[in-house]
């Protein structure tokens, strides 16, 4: 007797190689348009026949969706974090839940750093100035920015990324803060940082970094209070989640000059909405949550989840799960 292979719903395409993977081992639906996530009703209505969902961030996952798959087994997300997922409902129901940590990680630091350098030395203004042709000589106070080198930078969340900026920064010859729920004494001798709590670091620091998962706790961190504790010549750089930062109040004080920069890679509401004020300020330098947005790394992530995917279609633990409270009730389905 031919068994059918499992159902899965795929929100996005991916690399290749991950596709490939997939066609070998599922029968598959993908949405094709890779620009924009399926509507909310196709999405309900694909997953109603899947075993397995293939998402990235922008689909919610919720009970709502969880009830309209009722032959759901795996939900295996194409990125670190997972807060586009009720995970609590999906171990009520005995669905499992992967993400793809460590994958990401020298990629994203790496584009922490890009955002730095870029808002510390006025990198993105300068381009769009030169390409205006209003260049028209050389000039001794054209653009002055900051120096990174020897300056002190405060990290938000020592996790993962976090370290790796860090040791990044070893390289500028810089001081390092750092602030997070969890003090680690190894990576302080290990890396030269130095433990500080969220107001220190906020005052002390040239340059902040923000490495933070998105919880309850951590939204809106980084709030007016928290930005007018700054100094005035002090740059923000969010690569981790949005929300994490009051947008509002960041634009405010951008406006007002309260701090010099900020970089941004997310945003409280992605895309961007158009009127937003972020948009209209030379002092910030924004892009589209691309972090983890090198081939190697995302065919890597791709990968990953599709590998999750199919451990827990086979009725293997996958390697990532997020959520192993709900590993022995879907074995013991």
């Amino acid at each position: 007797m031919t068994v059918s292979p499992p159902r899965v719903y795929v929100s996005r395409p991916l690399p290749a190689a991950a596709m490939e993977r997939l066609a070998r081992h599922t029968d598959f639906e993908v949405w094709e348009r890779q620009e924009v996530p399926p509507p909310r009703e196709e999405l309900l209505r694909r997953v109603a026949r899947a075993e397995g969902l293939v998402c990235l961030l922008t689909e919610r996952v919720d009970a709502e969706l969880l009830d309209a798959a009722p032959r759901l087994r795996v939900v295996s997300q194409v990125a670190v974090g997972f807060d586009n997922i009720d995970v609590a409902a999906a171990t009520a129901r005995g669905v499992l839940v992967t993400n793809t940590p460590g994958v990401l990680t020298e990629t994203t630091a790496d584009c922490a750093w890009a955002l730095l350098l870029a808002a510390a030395r006025r990198i993105a203004e300068g381009d769009r100035y030169t390409r205006s042709g209003r260049w028209r000589s050389w000039e001794l106070q054209l653009f002055l920015g900051r120096d990174v080198h020897g300056a002190t930078l405060g990290i938000v969340g020592l996790g993962r990324i976090g370290a790796a900026v860090a040791r990044r920064a070893r390289g500028f010859d810089m001081r390092l803060l750092y602030y997070d729920p969890v003090r680690r004494p190894d990576l302080e001798a290990e890396l030269g940082v130095e433990f500080a709590d969220l107001e220190r670091l906020l005052r002390e620091s040239d340059f902040i970094t923000i490495h933070t998962p998105l919880t309850p706790e951590t939204t809106h961190l980084i709030g007016r209070r928290e930005l007018a504790l700054m100094k005035p010549t002090a740059i923000l750089v969010n690569t981790s989640r949005g929300p994490v930062v009051d947008q509002a109040a960041l634009a405010d004080a951008l406006r007002r000059g309260a701090i010099a920069g900020a970089g941004l890679d997310v945003f409280e509401a992605e895309p961007i909405p158009p009127d937003d004020p972020l948009l209209e300020l030379d002092n910030a330098v924004l892009t589209p949550h691309i972090g983890s947005a090198s081939v190697a790394t995302r065919t890597r992530m791709a990968t990953m989840a599709v590998e999750n995917l199919v451990a827990a279609l086979r009725g293997e633990r996958p390697p990532n799960l997020v959520n192993p409270e709900a590993w022995p009730s879907r074995r013991g389905g």
